[in-house]
């Protein structure tokens, strides 16, 4: 996918310039984006208070259109499609806690020619401070031109514009992507809207369980299950790259790991094992795969190439090792041992050396997982409750982020702001997943169809 930075003479041209361009290149899973318009007005406008942003009036009536024609997307039309694409928009700026938007259901809709000369009066006197206006056209191939734009009402001037061309059955992505314009330009955030979450879908019993291995957008939709369930699927993982999920499977008993392809929907077999194998988890760079595997008692980690092949052992202590989240830049390996005699967090280098425990602050600690920043490892902390805790990457200034019974499984999301986990129900043993800041105060459930659990962030969409 490539980008087009216009010129500052091309900030005040009209919407329908913006589709004239067409740039990008095919995306995993048949789809494709295109980023047609990228530019800033020069203006700097960065609340870095966070009660700052709680307070901010942001405006996001419907998305306009020039005319109304049928998509694939929705047959009512562009004008419908305009209204669904200011849902989306609004929902993400509510649920992740900073923002308090009003959506489109309780505002006029501005014409086609208003969304670049804004009604400056009608949105003052509704007592907005930022003012969100969008665009959808149809396009003679059937895809979708969307456009988004960020305003100053005290400025009364452009901060930010982006347009893309999607096919219509993604024009969710195009309004995800304008959530991630928005909350970047005003947070000085790096994105998250735009990225997809693979978990493990659980049905049946407690104690016969159907396990199968699903994925979804980062707000729940365009839901997917990828595995039937005759096999047991648990801990699934995004490559860097999106294009697949390795995750672990037990067929006839033995536990095996695979690769699968999301595009094509081919399974790669890595290693299988009469052992008990736990937790893949993928290099930064793609080409390998982490897991931890049990021999004579014994549980330590190993790691191997993603297309299979002899594996290598990089821990070597007596007890059980298992895990591994990789730093960032790909040097070093945050994982959970109870080699001291409970289940506790440590590091090592890639190769295996150097192994140094990081926790000690009572009680166990498991299921670490690397901040995308690079800055924070979160974990789970158990003391009786299991409660999802960060930490400093030297094991310093440990926190709680939740209060529950039993949260588990930390991933971030990709800007490292956002944990997700899940969440099992004391009276009913019901799983689900739910999403906390960093602040600890901002939690919510995000909707499955069924019961949910080993939930994994992946990165933002390429």
């Amino acid at each position: 996918m490539k980008n087009l930075t216009f010129a500052l003479a091309f900030l005040v041209a009209a919407p329908a310039a913006a589709q004239q361009t067409d740039l990008g290149e095919p995306l995993p899973e048949g789809g494709e984006v295109e980023t047609i318009e990228q530019a800033e007005s020069g203006l700097s406008f960065t609340v870095t208070d966070e009660s700052a942003w709680e307070d901010l009036g942001i405006a996001i009536p419907a998305f306009a259109t020039d005319r109304n024609v049928p998509t694939p997307a929705n047959q009512s039309g562009t004008a419908a499609l305009g209204l669904e694409l200011a849902r989306v928009v609004t929902a993400n700026l509510r649920n992740n806690g900073l923002f308090e938007p009003t959506g489109p259901d309780s505002l006029p809709r501005p014409e086609f020619a208003q969304i670049t000369s804004p009604s400056w009066t009608t949105w003052s006197n509704r007592g907005a401070e930022m003012l969100v206006h969008g665009y959808v056209r149809g396009r003679s191939d059937g895809r979708l031109t969307v456009g988004c734009y960020l305003y100053d009402m005290a400025l009364q001037s452009e901060l930010v514009r982006e347009g893309w061309v999607v096919p219509a059955a993604d024009w969710r992505r195009a309004a995800h992507k304008c959530s991630d314009l928005i909350y970047s330009r005003l947070t000085g955030e790096s994105p998250f809207f735009d990225s997809r979450i693979a978990y493990i879908a659980e049905t049946g019993p407690k104690d016969n369980r159907t396990k199968r291995l699903a994925i979804m957008d980062s707000d729940g939709a365009n839901h997917r299950f990828i595995t039937t369930g005759r096999s047991t699927a648990l801990t699934p993982r995004y490559s860097p790259d999106y294009r697949q999920l390795v995750y672990l499977s037990y067929v006839d008993g033995n536990p095996r790991i695979y690769v699968y392809d999301i595009g094509s929907g081919q399974q790669t077999l890595v290693t299988q094992s009469e052992n008990p194998t736990f937790a893949p988890r993928w290099t930064p760079d793609g080409r390998s795969i982490l897991y931890s595997m049990a021999v004579n008692g014994n549980t330590d980690i190993y790691r191997v190439s993603a297309q299979g092949g002899q594996s290598t052992r990089l821990t070597d202590a007596p007890g059980i090792d298992i895990g591994g989240s990789y730093s960032p830049d790909g040097t070093k390996i945050v994982f959970e041992s109870d080699r001291s005699g409970s289940q506790q967090i440590y590091v090592m280098n890639a190769d295996g050396s150097d192994q140094q425990r990081l926790s000690f602050f009572g009680g166990r600690a498991a299921t670490p997982e690397w901040s995308p920043r690079g800055d924070q490892i979160a974990f789970t902390h158990i003391t009786g409750d299991f409660r999802v805790a960060v930490m400093n990457t030297n094991g310093r200034n440990m926190r709680y982020l939740t209060n529950s019974w039993q949260d588990e499984a930390p991933t971030w999301a990709p800007n490292g702001r956002i944990v997700q986990f899940f969440r099992t129900e004391r009276n009913t043993g019901k799983t689900g997943l739910w999403q906390v800041d960093l602040t600890g105060e901002n939690e919510r459930r995000l909707p499955t169809p069924v019961d949910a659990s080993d939930p994994a962030w992946g990165p933002i969409l390429p």
